[in-house]
């Protein structure tokens, strides 16, 4: 699954350095993350590091986008070979 910012976000701007994906941007009002840049940071960590950093927990998985860690690596894998 791709990860989403519910609105308990408080813009504490921890959360966009660490995604490796860049797929954490500032939105009109919270942070957003874009599901297709979004890999739980498969690929590159064992755990999603804006989990890992937020300090009011409102990143959770986004139930719109349920992939697999194995579409999730093949995801990381595309990201890689476009960049």
């Amino acid at each position: 699954m791709a990860l989403i910012i519910t609105d308990e976000c408080i813009n504490c701007d921890v959360c966009e350095p660490e995604c490796p994906n860049s797929a954490i941007s500032q939105g009109e009002e919270i942070y957003v993350i874009e599901a297709s840049l979004c890999t739980e940071c498969v690929g590159h960590f064992n755990e999603p590091q804006c989990i890992e950093v937020c300090p009011v927990d409102c990143i959770i998985n986004n139930p719109d986008v349920v992939e697999t860690k194995e579409q999730l690596q093949a995801k990381y894998q595309a990201l890689i070979r476009n960049k």
